[in-house]
């Protein structure tokens, strides 16, 4: 154990021995996201919970989970969350503290926000005070949390809650089957929650939106409005990246993605050409002028690159009313909000002149420049400027264009804000820390696992670390290949059969690129001798070429250091046979990557990257391979998803996960050996409905007996272990010819 770390264990009064050994890799996840303070207020909240004496895998929980918590929220998730944990041992809930704990993590994910993580304790606060027997009643709600947050968005969720609470709470001790959602209504209810878009279903998608089109990316955080505020949270950028809100409604005829799909547009617009202006340069009139011309600036220089954005923008932008804001209301919004549609829209129906005007004036800009926003809106602001503007009753209506972000990153203010909820932007503050990753091991990823016996899935119930595997002497491969040189020869001469064409010629087509000469010529001499000629005369090329990615993913439990009869190890034969299959795929030109994987517990699954997608096959490769180890035990399930989540991110057609076993799943944890064998199942089932085929290969002599319920008739048993170098090889070859 590193010196920090035995400094971190001295702050944990607990004296669990598996404490020691989960630690250092929960310490360096938590330096990785969290400052010195957050460090030790997160150690202060294991040590808090693990002395409520509900049970010794709180304090586990907690090392594990929380550095991700905090990853999503904030650095005072550690405490709200051990101050929840002591409230509900306080209130004859102890029992709810080990579901609560395990639903935190999705609920950080799907909320990524600090307050509305408080928020959704409060809701749970609200169950326990209104239950007849609280501890059962939340304990249901938070073992099906993670369900319905993934259904919902979290205004739907505290809906659900409330409805719940209402409708039985004359029968308050029926809450418990309502929260676990055994009953009609409550599935009822849920459903009816079910609206708009959830943002966290979309993310990805939004991502790649902004890496494809505007060559950038950014952090999204989502906020919800479920809750009142004093200022209700509006879309902002700022140093931490894109806040948007947690679900949109279709609206107008607009899905609920064409509106973020706006909205990021929007925001990209002024990431790459809107500059800080100095707010206090500026009246707060001028800020509103210059913000509305700043936002049709930028939003039509992306209107240049992308037109199609036009048709977005004009169905979501509101269409003021000529003359609708009355006498006696400041109408300074209702003219702004003129101007901007009629930038935008050449078919506006607006006949005032200063509105004809200043949308004249702005197409005559030159729209690169960022002052030229600031010359139209001083010059706005100074024609249409009477004592009116200042009147304490404004007009709003249809004048907020809701996909535009409330402009804080358009000003520079030199003085700080004392509220975090005060209109702000942050662009005085210091730049935000990186998470910078302690050495190689990344944060860790948590799955979820099939319950066979309860036919139930336990969300988060598997940590995966991951982390390159130390490098060795790379000529130790090189020597394994010369070993097998033999073998080599026959597998070069299979790769070179295997090696793509880069075209391939399509005759017989009624319809193609060009004339097919010899049956053109066939169906002229058909035709002259009174023969109904063939028309199939022309051709095309297609390419012809191999689309596959491969994942070859090694059970480096510690069985493999048993010897085969040969006197090898079969860690030993694994290592000729990695080898020599990374030679003939690189050979082959196709993607491919190589993982090991071994597990002690739930709490640590190791996946070790001996090879990435991307990585050239060479001397770093090959060393890793060279110091390869085995130990610990098998929890196959996880590893699997985990693989399949690079494997998804490929492009290939066709996605092969290999796994290269030597027996069972089973794990020191697990009593039922039939346990992880359907998890195993399941994520096998989970990967094909993905597009991913998995095929395992095992050494296993009694494998008969379990792998075709795993796997079904996907496997091959090799009885012979000293072939595994040629089995491996031919099998991928065989697999991947079609």
């Amino acid at each position: 154990m590193s010196l920090a770390a035995t400094e971190a264990r001295t702050r944990i009064r607990s004296s669990l021995a598996r404490i020691d050994d989960i630690l250092p890799d929960c310490l360096a996840a938590a330096q990785a996201v969290m400052s010195p303070a957050g460090v030790e207020a997160w150690l202060a909240a294991a040590d808090a919970i693990g002395n409520l004496g509900r049970g010794t895998e709180l304090v586990l929980m907690v090392l594990e989970d929380l550095p991700g918590v905090v990853g999503h929220t904030d650095e005072s998730a550690p405490a709200v969350v051990a101050e929840m944990a002591a409230w509900l041992s306080r209130s004859r809930c102890g029992k709810a503290i080990n579901p609560f704990l395990a639903a935190l993590p999705t609920v950080a994910r799907r909320t990524e926000s600090a307050d509305s993580l408080r928020a959704w304790i409060a809701i749970l606060r609200r169950v326990v005070e209104a239950a007849e027997y609280p501890e059962e009643t939340v304990a249901a709600l938070l073992r099906a949390t993670p369900f319905i947050l993934n259904q919902v968005s979290l205004q739907g969720y505290g809906n659900w809650v409330d409805f719940g609470l209402r409708t039985w709470k004359g029968q308050r001790h029926r809450y418990p089957e309502y929260f676990a959602l055994r009953t009609p209504d409550a599935h009822a209810a849920l459903q009816r929650e079910r609206h708009g878009t959830l943002f966290v279903d979309h993310e990805r998608q939004l991502g790649l939106l902004l890496r494809a089109f505007w060559r950038t990316e950014e952090r999204f955080r989502p906020y919800s409005l479920a809750f009142d505020h004093i200022r209700k949270p509006t879309p902002h950028i700022d140093k931490l990246g894109f806040h948007l809100p947690d679900v949109l409604d279709d609206r107008d005829g607009v899905a609920g993605i064409d509106r973020y799909r706006a909205m990021v547009a929007h925001m990209a617009a002024h990431r790459r050409w809107s500059r800080p202006y100095l707010a206090d340069n500026f009246s707060p009139f001028q800020h509103l002028s210059v913000e509305t011309f700043e936002d049709s600036r930028v939003e039509a220089l992306a209107m240049r690159l992308y037109p199609g954005l036009r048709r977005l923008f004009l169905a979501l932008h509101p269409i003021p009313r000529e003359g609708a804001c009355p006498d006696g209301w400041s109408c300074l919004r209702h003219r702004l909000a003129m101007v901007s549609r009629a930038i935008l829209d050449p078919a506006h129906p607006y006949t005032d002149a200063v509105t004809l005007d200043y949308a004249a004036r702005f197409h005559g800009e030159d729209l690169e420049d960022p002052e030229s926003s600031v010359r139209l809106g001083r010059a706005f602001l100074t024609t249409i400027m009477d004592r009116s503007l200042g009147l304490p009753k404004v007009w709003f209506d249809d004048t907020v264009v809701d996909y535009r972000d409330d402009n804080r990153y358009l000003w520079h203010f030199l003085e700080p804000t004392d509220s975090e909820e005060d209109f702000h932007s942050d662009h005085g503050t210091p730049e935000v820390r990186e998470e910078e990753l302690a050495g190689d091991l990344l944060p860790p990823q948590h799955y979820p696992e099939w319950d066979f016996e309860t036919r139930t899935e336990r969300p988060d119930w598997v940590t995966v670390y991951e982390a390159n595997q130390p490098e060795g002497d790379p000529a130790a491969v090189d020597r394994l290949l010369e070993r097998h040189r033999a073998l080599a020869q026959q597998i070069k001469r299979l790769v070179d059969r295997l090696k793509p064409q880069n075209r391939k010629r399509i005759r017989h087509q009624k319809d193609g690129e060009d004339l097919d000469l010899d049956l053109a010529i066939r169906a002229m001499i058909d035709t002259r001798a009174g023969v109904s000629p063939d028309g199939r005369v022309y051709q095309s090329h297609v390419p012809d070429g191999r689309n596959i990615a491969v994942l070859l993913l090694l059970d480096l439990s510690q069985s493999l250091n048993e010897a085969a009869p040969s006197g090898a190890t079969l860690l030993q034969l694994s290592q000729e046979a990695v080898s020599l299959l990374g030679w003939a795929v690189d050979a082959l030109g196709d993607p491919f990557a190589i993982a090991g994987f071994a597990s002690e517990t739930r709490h640590n699954v190791r996946y070790t990257h001996l090879k990435r997608f991307g990585e050239p096959w060479g001397a770093a490769p090959k060393a890793r391979i060279a110091a390869m180890e085995a130990a610990a035990s098998t929890r196959m399930g996880a590893a699997l998803r985990h693989a399949g989540r690079y494997l998804k991110a490929q492009t290939a057609e066709k996605k092969l996960l290999l796994l290269l076993s030597d027996g069972r799943p089973h794990d020191i944890d697990v009593d039922n050996p039939d346990y992880l064998k359907w998890d195993t199942h399941a994520a096998v089932n989970e990967l094909r409905a993905q597009g991913v085929t998995s095929f395992c290969i095992t050494l296993d002599g009694e494998a008969d007996g379990y792998v075709s319920d795993i796997f079904g008739q996907s496997y091959t048993v090799v009885d012979q272990v000293e072939r595994l170098p040629e089995k491996l090889t031919r099998l991928f070859m065989a697999l991947t010819k079609g």
